[in-house]
């Protein structure tokens, strides 16, 4: 059972078609030049249709995977009209996305269940963070944040806005606290208080590997010394926007640390939506939560499903 709610209803439906809009019109827009004046899928067809994957953000690798599905089906009934070469794609890629996907769950049986956030600067992880804590609570359950992104004032300010704003409580002991304290000191008051989900907000400096990966190690060794198993859950928090470097964002922190799951924000903005199919395709680690807008309900949990219904939505 998913405390975010299992019921993805219309309203979300909505909102992903929306936060897709840029991802689907660039996309198709490109297939239909790929297939002009083409009756059948040859080898020219799935040139161009190789380019438009990698072009959309959905990586090398992921994209070889599509292009010999196709070849495969394309092998096998002699001949495809171009006009189901998007069909194709949307069942081929739907297939991929669901075998990289999991059921949306936290641990129910688990209190307090501890998630790590951890993520880059920039990528909107705080705002995640927040977003995640709006949406828990109003299904019924306790929250606590922890502010251990000390390096940046902003960063314990923006959380402790996100907190009021949601009405969970924020533990905090400032700019340049040592982050590992300020875990044990939320994980404390989770105890205290009974709650049932602590979120953990970290530092998102990536340029010295060694020192992001102490810092997380201390951080985890710290909460452990409470709660034997936590943290529970590593969120990774990445910009959907970036594209490629999403990738070597995820490259990074899961050689940092043992990232369990993924969430992708931004991808209203951008016409990478491709990045969430091939990312959770090559780290096979599943994507958790999409985001698409800035309202708390454009945060969602991931449909695989769903996702490629947006994405492959003929307008």
């Amino acid at each position: 059972m998913s405390w975010f709610g299992n019921i993805f209803g219309k309203e979300d439906k909505q909102s992903l078609e929306s936060g897709l809009e840029k991802s689907n019109k660039g996309f198709f827009e490109k297939l239909s030049k790929a297939v002009a004046g083409k009756s059948r899928v040859d080898e020219d067809v799935l040139d161009e249709l190789e380019e438009i994957l990698i072009a959309s953000d959905v990586g090398a690798a992921t994209t070889i995977k599509i292009i010999e599905r196709i070849e495969a089906r394309v092998s096998k009934d002699k001949y495809i009209n171009t006009s189901k070469l998007d069909e194709i794609l949307r069942e081929e890629i739907a297939a991929l996305a669901e075998e990289n996907s999991v059921k949306q769950s936290v641990g129910e049986n688990i209190k307090p269940y501890v998630i790590m956030v951890v993520g880059v600067n920039g990528v909107g992880k705080t705002t995640t963070i927040g977003k995640l804590a709006s949406r828990f609570k109003a299904s019924g359950k306790s929250v606590i944040l922890g502010a251990a992104d000390t390096f940046r004032a902003a960063a314990v300010d923006q959380i402790k806005i996100w907190g009021e704003r949601a009405g969970v409580p924020v533990i905090s002991q400032g700019m340049n606290a040592d982050p590992a304290s300020v875990a044990y000191d939320t994980l404390q008051s989770a105890i205290a208080q009974g709650a049932d989900i602590v979120l953990i907000d970290t530092a998102g400096r990536l340029h010295n590997k060694i020192n992001l990966m102490n810092e997380l190690s201390k951080i985890k060794r710290v909460m452990e010394k409470l709660i034997p198993d936590a943290p529970h859950e590593v969120l990774l928090v990445l910009d959907g926007s970036t594209g490629q470097n999403a990738f070597e964002q995820a490259k990074q922190f899961t050689a940092a640390t043992e990232v369990t799951s993924l969430a992708i924000t931004k991808l209203d903005g951008t016409a990478k939506g491709g990045v969430v199919i091939g990312i959770s395709d090559q780290f096979k680690i599943p994507v958790k939560y999409i985001g698409v807008g800035e309202r708390i309900g454009d945060l969602q949990a991931f449909n695989a499903k769903e996702f490629v219904n947006a994405f492959f939505k003929k307008n």
